[in-house]
């Protein structure tokens, strides 16, 4: 969330950004409501001193005047409780408030909506000219017996699915090679849990219980709730932490499961493995000094090129227009591939991966704090999150770019060792 402090003394410029980023916030309430709370603080204070200075006087007086003191001093008690209780109030609406303000936008983001993003860079592999019109990624399944879309309704329900043969295969190469990636880049490897407690949802930005819309899926009668990413957890990992200045930058990655409800997607691309309840992906995560973040989101940027382009897969990087920017985010990347079975085989770009600067928005809310040596007190460090490979997206590009027209689906170089063989042929009948 925003500095308090800093939302009340620029409150113009944050209600300009809410409206650049499409957000209903009560800005001036929390102007006012704020105001107000300053007052009860400064009585609050103003009574305890005088109640403690009654007391002083309690032992010097005479006993007619004691008890006299002794109720005064009761009083003021009361009121400073009184006073205590209607600040403590005002600061639970504040604070709630202030939850809904989104993060500041990078000067350079495009402001408007999903129309107005703006394309950064093409990746090294052009988009193939292919003389047969090609499948997506659904009858590519069905024709090579890849994923089972029945056999998940009835076991859970629409959106599952189980993945089978090759495409079990390839999900585990992709997390490999992706590991293999990361760790050239100095991250730290990780699985995470699948659950975190709600404060911790709450401090990355997710709202688990009180929209909905929301995307999380909750455990009754406990306050945990499934991860919609590993964003959460390795967030989680450093909550109400102090860091020192020579820990950073600290970079992490997570393989985790990820479960989303998906409410309100209906009728954006839903078909398939595109937009469904559960899948697997592998996240970067990033702690880093303020002037440190900035330089860092072009590194996760960079590096989910390199993984996309080491897949021989076309692709174009678009800089996150302001509407389309989720609470946390200051800028995002998207990178989307090009999918040439979508829009009845014409293609289409299909997002696989985002990258955002959350800043200190996210740290704010997590208490991740760092110590300078040459500094009293603390700063709150700068957050930052990029998805290497969220499974389900990336089979559909693999599988919908690399189709042949014998009939085959060949398997990305960058694969084959752990896929162990060069392509699928559709299964005897």
């Amino acid at each position: 969330m925003l500095d308090r402090k800093f939302i009340v003394e620029n409150a113009d410029k944050i209600i300009k950004n809410c409206t650049d980023r499409g957000v209903t916030c009560d800005v001036p309430r929390l102007v006012d409501l704020e105001t107000h709370r300053r007052r009860c603080l400064t009585q609050v204070e103003e009574l305890n001193r005088q109640a403690n200075d009654t007391a002083k006087q309690i032992g010097k007086a005479d006993p007619a005047t004691r008890e006299t003191l002794k109720e005064e001093g009761r009083k003021l008690r009361d009121l400073k409780d009184q006073a205590q209780a209607e600040h403590d109030r005002l600061e639970t609406q504040i604070h709630a408030l202030q939850l809904t303000i989104p993060n500041l936008t990078h000067p350079a983001a495009p402001i408007g909506g999903e129309h107005d993003a703006a394309e950064v860079k093409r990746g090294i592999t052009p988009i193939r000219k292919l003389d047969f019109k090609p499948l997506d990624h659904v009858e590519l399944a069905e024709k090579y017996d890849l994923i089972d879309f029945e056999a998940g309704s009835r076991t859970t329900g629409h959106g599952f699915y189980f993945l089978k043969n090759e495409a079990v295969l390839i999900e585990l190469a992709l997390q490999r090679y992706v590991l293999d990636i990361l760790m050239r880049h100095g991250f730290t490897i990780t699985t995470t849990p699948d659950l975190a407690r709600d404060e911790i949802l709450i401090g990355i930005g997710f709202n688990p219980r009180g929209s909905a819309e929301t995307q999380i899926y909750s455990i009754e009668n406990s306050d945990l709730s499934l991860v919609g990413t590993a964003e959460i957890t390795l967030g989680g990992m450093y909550s109400k932490q102090l860091l020192t200045e020579e820990q950073l930058p600290i970079k992490l990655c997570g393989i985790s499961h990820c479960f989303r409800t998906e409410a309100g997607a209906h009728g954006k691309a839903t078909r398939g493995i595109y937009r469904v309840h559960q899948f697997t992906k592998v996240e970067m995560f990033a702690f880093t000094a303020p002037e440190e973040s900035d330089a860092t989101l072009e590194q996760l940027m960079a590096i989910e090129c390199e993984i996309f382009d080491g897949l021989g897969i076309p692709y174009r990087v678009i800089d996150t227009a302001s509407g389309d920017l989720g609470g946390p985010a200051y800028r995002k990347y998207d990178l989307e591939a090009w999918m040439p079975g979508r829009n009845n085989g014409q293609g289409e770009w299909g997002e696989v991966t985002s990258t955002s600067n959350c800043t200190d928005y996210q740290s704010r809310r997590l208490d991740v704090r760092y110590k300078k040596k040459t500094e009293k007190g603390t700063h709150f460090v700068h957050t930052l999150n990029g998805t290497a490979v969220a499974i389900s997206r990336a089979m559909i590009a693999v599988l919908e770019n690399y189709q042949q027209a014998d009939g085959t689906i060949a398997i990305p170089d960058a694969l084959r060792t752990w896929v162990g063989k060069d392509r699928i042929v559709p299964r005897a009948q």
